[in-house]
């Protein structure tokens, strides 16, 4: 951005403010702006915009370089989004800051709902229901610079600590701040990066996972398996074990997987609460009929409450092929019941 001039414009500073309850969210929204002395730009201004991301950045641009902005944004927008955004737009508005505002009384209920949000396309401009809430409310806390909770005074003090420890192993990157009305609001700006490997699933598997806080009930496991998952055993074990909470809390679980069913295939596995996708990332080359199979299988970062580990990771391993199955070869494991939703690649659009 240039001035009539022609010298280049300091980017405008910017504050994001997120979160699943609007009241909270728009309250510290306000008072952080307040005592900052930096432009407000409210959710309501930005929510009957088709890219209310982008929408942020370009209202942003007409804060004061010197003070900056704090920008509330929609419980639709996602986090991943917003980030990118501004990078898109550094030039004019810099994203120094994501804060997460985080009710303590109902946030682990807040992971478990299977609730979709409508949001609008922003190619067709049409409304399509399409994004669970609990999951944009989990990548907003993984990608958090920090983290402020709210109402967290009517939790008891073991409770409040298995919450913050839960939020800890989530972002291990974010600062945790519980909200007092005496405290100080100020954050501190520089550029913000989606790069950085915030969320604890990616640093879980990535062998640095260092949360600030623990707790006892909080558990952090790595689940490793070379064979390809039964997708018929899988969905048996998701919807009658795992969401009945024989294995204790699953609050989220991510990484990569594969199916027997669809050999050569490499999936994300996104979970959180009670909902769950496996999206198609990468296709191996084809493997010919005289060709060793390789090693195939699981890699899965896994965070909840009082888990028996043991247990899960059994059950998993029983949802994987077994001896006589992953010897049989690709062939016979495609004939495998699979209840899943079919995957479209690269190669089938351009079939």
């Amino acid at each position: 951005m240039t001035s009539e001039t022609g010298n280049t414009m300091e980017p405008v500073g910017v504050i994001a403010v997120v979160g699943a309850c609007r009241p909270e969210r728009l309250r510290y929204a306000r008072r952080l702006a307040a005592e900052t002395n930096r432009m407000l730009i409210p959710a309501v201004r930005l929510v009957g915009s088709p890219d209310p991301a982008r929408e942020a950045a370009v209202l942003s641009s007409w804060a004061d370089p010197s003070v900056g902005a704090v920008v509330e944004l929609p419980e639709q927008v996602s986090a991943t989004e917003l980030i990118g955004t501004f990078a898109d737009e550094a030039e004019r508005a810099l994203l120094g800051g994501l804060v997460c505002v985080v009710d303590a009384s109902h946030i682990v209920d807040d992971l478990h709902r299977d609730d979709y949000l409508t949001i609008r396309d922003i190619d067709s401009g049409l409304a399509t229901p399409f994004v669970a809430r609990a999951h944009l409310t989990v990548v907003q806390i993984e990608y958090a610079s920090t983290i402020v909770l709210v109402n967290w005074t009517t939790l008891a003090s073991r409770e409040l600590a298995t919450v913050m420890a839960l939020l800890s192993s989530l972002s291990p990157g974010a600062r945790l701040r519980l909200h007092r009305d005496d405290i100080a609001l100020d954050e501190p700006v520089s550029r913000y990066s989606a790069e950085q490997e915030r969320a604890g699933w990616v640093r879980l598997l990535n062998g640095a996972f260092d949360p600030h806080m623990t707790d006892r009930r909080v558990v952090a496991l790595r689940y490793e398996q070379l064979r390809p998952l039964h997708p018929g055993r899988l969905r048996r074990l998701l919807d009658d074990r795992v969401e009945a909470g024989e294995f204790g809390r699953v609050v989220r679980s991510a990484g990569f997987c594969r199916f027997a069913t669809r050999p050569g295939i490499v999936a994300q596995w996104d979970h959180v609460g009670r909902v769950i996708s496996f999206t198609p990332v990468a296709v191996d080359d084809p493997v010919g009929e005289d060709e060793e199979t390789l090693a195939l299988g699981q890699d899965l970062a896994i965070i909840g409450l009082d888990l028996d580990e043991e247990g899960l990771t059994e059950a998993l391993d029983e949802a994987s092929l077994t001896d006589e199955e992953f010897a049989a070869g690709p062939a016979a494991w495609r004939s495998s019941p699979d209840p899943f939703p079919r995957w479209t690649t690269a190669t089938d659009r351009s079939e």
